[in-house]
Parts: structure tokens; C-alpha cells; sequence
């Protein structure tokens, strides 16, 4: 199987009905980098705050994409999350929050994803950490 290494967020796999109601868009995915952008609009917390679940929906969603882009040049598409991590630094009201997710470890059974979640400004809002499980079809 050839490997996969850059694929147009138009024709990869949408990311499905959790990601599209909360607004995620992808924006770039590849195995070597995935991004994607938020809103805080409607993924808050009763106190206004951008929700640490939707960080952690957002933070799992890129690593994901990253992982299956990488199972393909393995012959393991199916990418099946088995670990989340994440780590909230400061708090969003408005506005978009980006997160790009890059790999620490691509194996053939296994593949680690650390993505860095941003606000508008630039300032880490979350990191997190997702361990996927690859498998065949």
C-alpha cells in the first residue's frame, strides 16, 4: 500500500456528527500535521467558559484524523482512540480556538498524537495527548 501523505480536508472522511454540531472544521490533514478550528460559541460551560469537553472533542477528532492518515500507509486505516489526555492552561469566552496535532509516535499498530489548542491571540488554551490503536477494515 503507498503511503498517504497529504490529503484534502474535501475528500477525506468528514468528521462526523459530534464534530460537525459542534462546528469543527478541517482545515489541513496530513500524518505528519492536522489542523482545525472551533468555535467557543456553543461549546461553552455555564459559566461562559469554552467547555474542557469540547477541547477534548477537538484535541481527539485532529489526533484521530492524523492516526488513520498514517494507518493507511500501514494498511490499518481504522484508527481507534484508547487513550486521551488533556491538559486545560486558561480559560476562552469568544471567538475561534485552533488545534493542530502533530505525531510523537507512528508505529504499525500504534500511533500518539500531541495536539496544541489556541485562541485567537496565539496563547495555549489546552494541550493533549491521544494514543490511537490501528486496525484493518
Amino acid at each position: 500500500m503507498d503511503a498517504v501523505t497529504d490529503v484534502s480536508p474535501q475528500t477525506y472522511p468528514a468528521a462526523g456528527a459530534l464534530a460537525e454540531r459542534m462546528g469543527i472544521t478541517i482545515v489541513e490533514v496530513s500524518a505528519e500535521r492536522v489542523v482545525g478550528t472551533m468555535p467557543v460559541d456553543g461549546n461553552t460551560q455555564p459559566m461562559g467558559l469554552l467547555h474542557g469537553g469540547a477541547s477534548a472533542v477537538l484535541a481527539e477528532t485532529l489526533g484521530s484524523y492524523g492516526a488513520a492518515v498514517h494507518g493507511y500507509s500501514v494498511g490499518r486505516p481504522m484508527a481507534v482512540g484508547v487513550e486521551l489526555n488533556v491538559t486545560h492552561h486558561r480559560s476562552a469566552r469568544t471567538g475561534i480556538v485552533t488545534g493542530v496535532a502533530v505525531p510523537v509516535h507512528r508505529g504499525g499498530t500504534l500511533a500518539t498524537y500531541e495536539i496544541a489548542i489556541t485562541d485567537e491571540s496565539g496563547r495555549r488554551v489546552c494541550s493533549g495527548r491521544l494514543t490511537c490503536m490501528l486496525k484493518s477494515v
